[in-house]
């Protein structure tokens, strides 16, 4: 099984009506101007897309409008993030008959389970489906940490084929690949590390913030590609502030604050998370007026030195 994931991903947002439901034609603009402004793939269902307040019944919906709207211009991996793997491995056979690309696969996250429990539930649920999957390892926001030799053990299943490594230690990248060669496509997965990731060897960047400024993105992702790290340095240096809210416990309703400041969705989120308020949405507000006042001219950034 092979599989062409590279570029830049963003773990797209869930919109909501005024009445918390489903607001698909606006996930459905949201999409298009998306691939429009030339993003490589998109995660739908992760953490940014409030996977876990949403219904089963919502979650399916959700993904065949997902897929369907994109139409296989470019990948899409759904964010799989179920209680137990009886319950991932029946939203993953669902997942793949709705004709998503992949799966983003996390650990059972109400219980932190032991190393072997863990590799349990990846392999369990990996041996149920033909999609390729995609392991998110995120120990600091799941208590979890995949180490080498537990990848060792999931570099067994043929299926499992990348990994979006957001243990924030960079080093991780070059342990990987140390260990496995190109035996996983390695993704980063967490905004405010992306270049030094990318510079590392990482093939692709899976980003909250790409969903806001989605250009600036792509633009990082072909400069560190092309190493051109004077340019790729200067846009990051730009970047930077707003790549600092996806790192954060309110990382979802900052990322939907800046979509709504920006133009491209509402910051309308499902309970428990709530608007944010105060200094906390101030601070997001300067940010993004900032970034937009002083926004990077790209044309001079991808052409200077060619």
């Amino acid at each position: 099984m092979n599989i062409n994931w590279h570029g830049v991903f963003p773990a797209i947002s869930t919109q909501f009506h005024e009445d918390a439901s489903l607001d698909l034609a606006s996930n459905q603009r949201m999409l298009e101007q998306l691939i429009e402004d030339g993003v490589h793939g998109i995660i739908a269902l992760g953490t940014v897309g409030e996977n876990a307040s949403l219904s089963a019944q919502e979650k399916r919906q959700f993904l065949q409008h997902t897929v369907q709207t994109v139409g296989g211009r470019i990948p899409v991996i759904a964010g799989c993030t179920e209680h137990s793997a009886e319950l991932a491995i029946a939203y993953a056979n669902d997942a793949q008959a709705l004709g998503v690309d992949g799966l983003m696969l996390l650990p059972a996250v109400v219980y932190q389970g032991t190393d072997r429990e863990v590799l349990a539930h990846y392999q369990t649920v990996a041996r149920s489906t033909t999609l390729p999957i995609m392991v998110y390892n995120n120990p600091v926001t799941y208590g979890v940490d995949i180490s080498l030799e537990m990848m060792a053990g999931l570099a067994e299943q043929p299926n499992i084929l990348a990994i979006k490594e957001s243990t924030t230690d960079t080093r991780r990248i070059t342990e990987l690949q140390s260990r496995f060669g190109d035996r996983f496509t390695l993704f980063c997965g967490v905004d405010d590390i992306a270049l030094e990731s990318l510079l590392l060897g990482a093939t692709g960047w899976i980003s909250g913030l790409t969903n806001v400024f989605p250009k600036e993105s792509v633009a990082l992702y072909e400069l560190a590609m092309q190493g051109r790290i004077t340019e790729a340095r200067e846009l990051y240096r730009w970047f930077m502030p707003l790549l600092r809210l996806d790192t954060i416990p309110t990382l979802v309703q900052c990322i939907k604050l800046a979509e709504q400041l920006v133009g491209r969705g509402s910051e309308r989120v499902r309970m428990p998370r709530l608007s944010l308020e105060g200094e906390q949405r101030h601070r997001v507000e300067r940010l993004v007026d900032h970034a937009l006042t002083h926004r990077p001219d790209l044309f001079r950034l991808l052409r200077q030195g060619q």
